[in-house]
């Protein structure tokens, strides 16, 4: 009976040939905490009695959400990961010193491969599926066991067949095609399920729009995204400075068992937008030039949509424009490489003088907790993952979710805008 590429990562793990719907006690390769979510890990770590980590070289913390801290409360919280770093003399913890939002700073670090099994306590641990691994959120007392034993205990889910075909059209993105699955299934459509990204679209997808595209498998209730190693995955991997551990490279195989298979001719799509308060409300960006939305503020990071090509394509739509001057635009790098190869290839000055600010690498503005808090009745248009009520502030606030040209174009006119029309 043939395998899906995420059975075949558990059956690599555990020893033996298991299926969907089997549970299992899996071996687990990198466990990753955050700012918000280790402290509790910590506490059940220590309150168990444990003073060892099982694996500690499999074990990153990252402060990436409210640092630089923004008031007292985050400075005690991030201090209770720096003493456990220290105390536990972690290879793998990232704070000021070398910045970056996880989910795009750990694969630039070669810290996160294929054929992974990798758990984080954040819901977006999905991202690294990108990079063909099975990458899970996880509560934070589930990190903690991982942390004490190196491995837990997982119910191998069905799968997805996602097949993308045709070539996508100007600045249709990694991000559309996900908004445009998301739609499709709803916000729990997939449930407990994993998408396996598949089709001739995927090899006109960069890496960063692959890290788009897995990012939000979350959004329509997957437990992971995946997309299969290939030339371009081979590319990124042999771009980094070093790689945790040799790579493990798993295909589905052609008589695999699939719950769902869906077909999107992406070569008919147009960039989408998701309109309040769920990230399934999508629609085409004609039927929002059409709707005449007023934005207030535009946002382009976040662990989604912070990458390099991001900045690109912003600096390249706003080269010689000014941002509208009701609007607020504000920019997030996933990480601080990313920030100096942006200023170095001269992006950041184009935006700068374009009316944006830039601020460091953070998750702050994505989740309504500083750097970029909207207030009672405006609206954003962000490319972050989540649109829901009060997300980014004020619950009286809007957002509506897109990829990284139509904010740029957005924040020219003031209004969603379609940026092929500029």
């Amino acid at each position: 009976m043939g395998q899906t590429i995420t059975e075949k990562i558990f059956s690599e793990h555990v020893g033996k040939d298991v299926y969907a719907g089997e549970i299992v006690r899996s071996p687990i390769d990198m466990v990753i905490g955050n700012d918000i979510t280790t402290p509790i890990s910590i506490r059940a770590f220590e309150e168990g009695g444990f003073d060892k980590l099982a694996n500690p070289d499999g074990f990153a913390i990252v402060l990436d959400h409210f640092i630089p801290a923004k008031d007292i409360a985050s400075a005690n919280q991030a201090k209770i990961s720096r003493d456990f770093a220290m105390k536990h003399d972690l290879k793998h913890f990232f704070d000021e010193k070398d910045m970056g939002i996880e989910h795009a700073l750990l694969p630039e670090k070669g810290l996160v491969l294929p054929g992974d099994v990798i758990i984080g306590a954040d819901s977006h641990t999905c991202t690294h599926g990108a990079l063909g691994a099975f990458s899970t959120g996880m509560g934070s007392t589930d990190i903690s066991f991982g942390m004490i034993t190196g491995g837990n205990w997982f119910k191998v889910p069905e799968s997805i067949k996602v097949v993308f075909s045709g070539k996508p059209s100007e600045h249709v993105t990694g991000k559309d095609l996900i908004l445009e699955i998301i739609r499709i299934l709803g916000v729990d459509g997939a449930l407990y399920k994993a998408l396996e990204f598949t089709g001739d679209t995927i090899e006109y997808l960069s890496m960063d729009d692959r890290f788009s595209l897995c990012n939000m498998a979350i959004e329509a209730g997957a437990k992971n995204g995946i997309v299969a190693y290939d030339d371009i995955t081979k590319e990124f991997l042999d771009s980094r400075d070093s790689l945790r551990a040799e790579p493990k490279i798993h295909y589905s195989d052609e008589d695999a068992s699939y719950c769902q298979v869906i077909e999107i001719d992406v070569e008919k799509l147009e960039p989408v937008i998701a309109y309040p308060f769920l990230p399934s409300n999508g629609h085409p960006v004609s039927q929002a030039v059409t709707d005449e939305i007023r934005v207030d503020q535009v946002f382009i990071g976040s662990c989604t949509n912070g990458r390099l090509s991001d900045f690109k394509v912003a600096a390249e739509i706003l080269d010689g424009q000014k941002v509208a001057r009701h609007v607020r635009l504000i920019l997030t790098p996933g990480t601080q490489k990313i920030l100096r190869e942006a200023t170095k290839l001269g992006y950041i000055d184009l935006l700068v003088d374009a009316g944006a600010v830039v601020s460091n690498p953070t998750c702050g503005a994505c989740l309504g907790g500083y750097m970029g808090i909207l207030g009672d009745e405006e609206v954003c248009i962000s490319t972050t993952n989540r649109n829901f009520v009060g997300r980014m502030g004020s619950r009286s606030s809007k957002i509506y979710l897109a990829n990284s040209a139509v904010a740029a174009a957005s924040a020219i006119s003031g209004y969603i805008t379609d940026p092929r029309s500029l």
